[in-house]
């Protein structure tokens, strides 16, 4: 009985893990909107109706990202090309 429960257990793992890896697998793409202000272009990024990062686009400039990290409104700067949905969002 006890070499019968030691083969189940890996078995029952590899089912849940299978089971939950679409669930992880899911990604939620952002809703964007993008308007032209001031010579420079502006992208929203949205998931669930919450806005957590603005890129800038200044024309003859460098692209930038503000982003709220933590959900309370207070953007920061951050540098780079793409930027990852913060979990407040999700």
């Amino acid at each position: 009985m006890p070499l019968l429960r030691l083969a189940l257990a890996p078995l029952l793992a590899l089912a849940l893990m299978a089971s939950a890896s679409p669930l992880l697998a899911q990604t939620v793409e952002p809703d964007i909107k993008v308007r032209q202000e001031a010579g420079q272009t502006i992208r929203e990024y949205r998931i669930n109706g919450k806005l957590y990062a603005i890129r800038i686009e200044p024309k003859g400039g460098t692209a930038y990202f503000l982003v709220d990290h933590n959900g309370d409104g207070n953007f920061q700067r951050q540098d780079g090309n793409s930027v990852d949905a913060p979990s407040w969002v999700k």
